[in-house]
């Protein structure tokens, strides 16, 4: 089955790739341009299913009798939630002196995941003190 998936999505790319020949502002090439998206994304999934299908299968590993011991957090993870913190305020400082503060506040949001992983980190080492 994968092989199968393999040859039909390079077959799907190449009827993408000469499609692609044929685009034009007319009504053909508008059709042409329509079959050279869907024929490169389909071609796209069904030639990564075939490389990556059952690439990875987890080994069944037996359960643990007693939980892992939790470690206390060191001073490493705090150097690195301080210094992610520390970037985020350089990054969102800059925006909002090039672009303006609509554009800070919108790169405040992006950098979240960022700010919330760094601050845990921090939070994390300084509760266990």
């Amino acid at each position: 089955m994968r092989w199968l998936a393999l040859v039909a999505g390079a077959g799907l790319i190449a009827l993408a790739f000469g499609a692609a020949t044929h685009v034009a502002d007319t009504r053909d090439g508008l059709i042409a341009e329509v079959i050279t998206l869907m024929a490169g994304l389909v071609g796209v999934s069904l030639l990564l299913y075939g490389l990556l299908a059952g690439a990875a299968r987890p080994a069944q590993r037996p359960m643990p009798s007693s939980p892992a011991p939790v470690h206390a957090p060191s001073a490493k993870e705090f150097t690195i939630g301080a210094a992610g913190l520390g970037l985020a305020l350089l990054l969102i400082s800059g925006l909002a002196i090039t672009a303006g503060w609509e554009l800070a506040a919108l790169g405040s949001v992006m950098l979240l995941p960022m700010i919330a992983g760094s601050a845990f980190l921090c939070g994390r080492f300084l509760r266990a003190r």
